[in-house]
């Protein structure tokens, strides 16, 4: 056979292929464009409502360096604005200057003013805290240890160390002008534990609670708790409900010491007075 037309049969066979297999590639290529069509029907269906098409998933800008903004499902509540001190202390000052702090709980939304006076660490001096809810409380039944215990670990809350109960022992009560007046020995850990009496009125329109700790580590006595607690005094314009309620307090019958003069403090280390020294 002649090499003209062996080359003239393949160029036939050739065209006669071509033509058999254009049909199947527009065939294809119209499946992968209604493929591609579908799956991005898809895609747009199962964005979520309010994101447009195109915009990148958190996850996704996360992984391309973008951080998504954050948007708090509710407004945190403001906090409360600290509140004025009122005029809380003694009808008769002793020499120790006191401390007074007030703030709103949290818990309760009542306002407490605090007064401290002198160091529960300072075992050689009288320590005081005393503690004045405005309103009507809504933990009056809760025990007195359970009360002791939170106040002792909320000190940071009015400037003061935290503390903690180790112990407690003997309970009792005590009668002052404010009513009747729960009591609780209890014992506060630290480097130096000191042994002191907690205390909460259970009746009268007035509740105080708070701990007195007598010098050198012992329990202060019961008339000496009494005496405190009836020499507090209490003003505040805004709130005279609360100040009518201390004024119209009756006082009870006890006779209480006078605090010591000034002289007589400032010769004392402490509450341990100095002797004098034997210069012959």
């Amino acid at each position: 056979m002649p090499i003209e037309t062996a080359l003239a049969g393949a160029r036939a066979d050739s065209r006669m292929l071509t033509a058999r297999a254009a049909p199947s590639l527009v065939d294809l290529g119209l499946r992968v464009a209604l493929a591609s069509s579908v799956i991005a029907l898809l895609c747009v269906c199962a964005l979520p409502p309010g994101r447009k098409p195109g915009s990148v998933p958190g996850a996704a800008s996360a992984l391309l360096g973008a951080e998504p903004a954050f948007v708090p499902a509710t407004k945190a509540a403001p906090a409360p604005p600290p509140a004025p001190p009122a005029r809380f202390g003694f009808a008769q000052p002793g020499p120790d200057p006191a401390h007074v702090a007030a703030r709103i709980d949290r818990l309760t939304g009542l306002r407490e003013d605090a007064l401290t006076q002198g160091d529960v660490a300072a075992i050689e001096a009288p320590a005081l805290r005393v503690t004045l809810t405005r309103g009507a409380v809504p933990d009056v039944a809760a025990s007195l240890f359970v009360l002791m215990a939170r106040r002792a670990a909320g000190g940071p809350a009015i400037d003061r160390p935290a503390l903690s109960v180790l112990r407690t022992g003997s309970r009792g009560q005590i009668r002052t002008r404010f009513g009747v007046v729960e009591t609780l020995e209890l014992t506060f850990g630290g480097a130096t534990p000191r042994t002191c009496t907690g205390f909460v009125t259970r009746d009268g329109a007035i509740r105080l609670d708070g701990w007195f700790c007598a010098p050198l580590g012992r329990p202060p006595e019961a008339q000496a708790l009494a005496c405190m607690l009836d020499a507090l005094s209490f003003l505040d314009l805004a709130d005279p409900e609360t100040s009518a309620a201390f004024a119209s307090a009756p006082q009870a019958p006890r006779t209480c010491p006078a605090p010591p003069p000034a002289s007589e403090v400032s010769n004392r280390t402490g509450s341990i007075p100095q002797r004098s020294r034997n210069k012959k």
